[in-house]
């Protein structure tokens, strides 16, 4: 229940209220809301891939950029990523705290925007980018709200470019490709980015080709790993796209979401969490800060330059055992 994208289907279903041919796509689209990160095949992929990397680094002695063929790994200008405020007071606190610890770019996402009204979100959007000030860097994350609705997204259009947002993020559903290319023809300076749902390759790829998106957003831990992850970032490259790492979690994740473009000087940004939960934090003992000039890059040490804190994870383990017709398929380790 700590991710709001991976609930379990049942939690979707049982107990609604079934009515009329209405409540079928009302629940099958909050199935597709609550769950849209429950891939698992893809993610237990992913874990694999970025364990064999960081492995192969140590055995090396070689930061993971470095055997992706990086001569060196570029800072990035982190940006804090947090969620909307129920209130534009709230975000107006929120983005503050964001500038007084330094920041030059902050993204507000989820919560309230997209649900309410127009003006509403002219207000969120308004506290933001006052407390961030004009120099700074705002960007929104629409969280997949308006599913395939442009008109309701082109509503918003007025407010977010009158703010100086710099990019509106996953306004829609992932594979909404043609939503997004209309949604794009239809901005001035305002550019779209999206990709943290992909979990291949060939579903990046399409996002670049066919979505007009200016930001292709990439999350190691969905799409298969640091090797599908540098695919698309090297291809992204050749279409004029800017890569950005996908992380809202732990700095484990964080580093793993930063070696497929580390050494790219092109792709300047980065997704930076603020908000970490208890877990989060603890999962590792050091932590990727950043540099004198307010930024950060992936570790210059072997792997993926994160210590794991196995102690710290201990009260969090929970012992488990699956049997099937009073089978023992499967038991927690000792």
């Amino acid at each position: 229940m700590s991710h709001s994208a991976c609930k379990p289907v049942r939690d979707s279903v049982v107990g609604q209220q079934l009515d009329g041919v209405e409540d079928i796509d009302r629940i099958g689209n909050l199935v597709r809301q609550q769950s849209m990160d429950l891939l698992q095949a893809d993610h237990i992929l992913s874990g694999v891939d970025i364990a064999m990397w960081d492995l192969l680094g140590h055995r090396l002695d070689a930061p993971v950029w470095r055997l992706l063929g990086y001569e060196r790994s570029h800072p990035k200008v982190p940006y804090a990523s947090m969620l909307f405020g129920e209130g534009p007071s709230e975000t107006l606190a929120k983005t503050r705290r964001a500038r007084g610890q330094g920041f030059r770019a902050a993204k507000l996402g989820w919560g309230p925007f997209g649900r309410g009204s127009v003006q509403d979100d002219a207000a969120q959007l308004a506290a933001a980018r006052q407390e961030l000030g004009e120099g700074a860097t705002l960007l929104v994350d629409a969280g997949t709200v308006w599913g395939e609705d442009v008109a309701t997204a082109s509503a918003r259009l007025e407010a977010l470019e009158a703010s100086a947002v710099t990019w509106l993020e996953e306004p829609f559903a992932a594979g909404a490709l043609s939503s997004y290319r209309e949604l794009a023809d239809r901005c001035d300076r305002l550019v779209l980015a999206g990709g943290e749902g992909s979990h291949t390759y060939h579903m990046a790829r399409h996002a670049i080709d066919y979505a007009g998106i200016g930001y292709v957003q990439i999350d190691a831990g969905r799409i298969g790993g640091i090797s599908v992850a540098k695919r698309v970032a090297d291809y992204a490259t050749t279409r004029d796209v800017r890569y950005v790492n996908h992380t809202f979690t732990s700095h484990l994740a964080l580093s793993a979401s930063l070696q497929p473009y580390a050494g790219s000087t092109a792709d300047e940004l980065c997704e930076y969490p603020v908000d970490l939960s208890e877990l989060a934090r603890a999962i590792t003992g050091n932590h990727i800060k950043t540099d004198s000039d307010g930024r950060i890059a992936a570790p210059d040490s072997p792997g993926l330059g994160i210590e794991v804190d196995e102690e710290a994870l201990r009260r969090y383990l929970v012992d488990v055992e699956i049997r099937v017709a009073g089978s023992l398929l499967y038991r927690s380790p000792r």
